[in-house]
């Protein structure tokens, strides 16, 4: 077995972190309203300002419409003529998303107080 890199592992890091946070993020952007994917994509890296890009969005999508929190909403054709899926959050959706605010806000808590705990004071170390 290999060492994992030092980019490998912060990449590795924001990638788990975008995996766990895409359903809520995906939920937070279709509960203001119905959108098609690159849209949502578009939505998302604008207003984390290109922090928070996802190149995996499909996926996301197809697993909350499995579970019933999303469903398609419309279709559209462009001038292309390519298809706009439009996708809505159901009611089952929203209360999912209250759900994973409230877990998201606590562990978000109680990471923030260990990390203040573990940082050291600049004083104590002699700086």
């Amino acid at each position: 077995m290999g060492r994992i890199s030092n980019k490998d592992a912060k990449s590795s890091f924001e990638d788990s972190f975008k995996r766990a946070t895409s359903p809520m993020m995906t939920l937070l952007l279709l509960n203001e309203k119905p959108m098609y994917v690159y849209s949502l994509s578009q939505e998302l890296e604008k207003r984390s300002n290109s922090t928070y890009k996802m190149n995996f969005l499909y996926p996301v999508l197809y697993r909350l419409q499995e579970l019933g929190y999303v469903c398609e909403y419309s279709q559209e054709i462009t001038e292309s003529h390519r298809t706009r899926n439009y996708y809505t959050i159901t009611d089952e959706g929203r209360e999912y998303l209250k759900f994973m605010l409230k877990k998201y806000r606590e562990l978000l808590s109680a990471v923030d107080v260990v990390i203040e705990k573990g940082i050291p004071d600049d004083k104590a170390q002699g700086a």
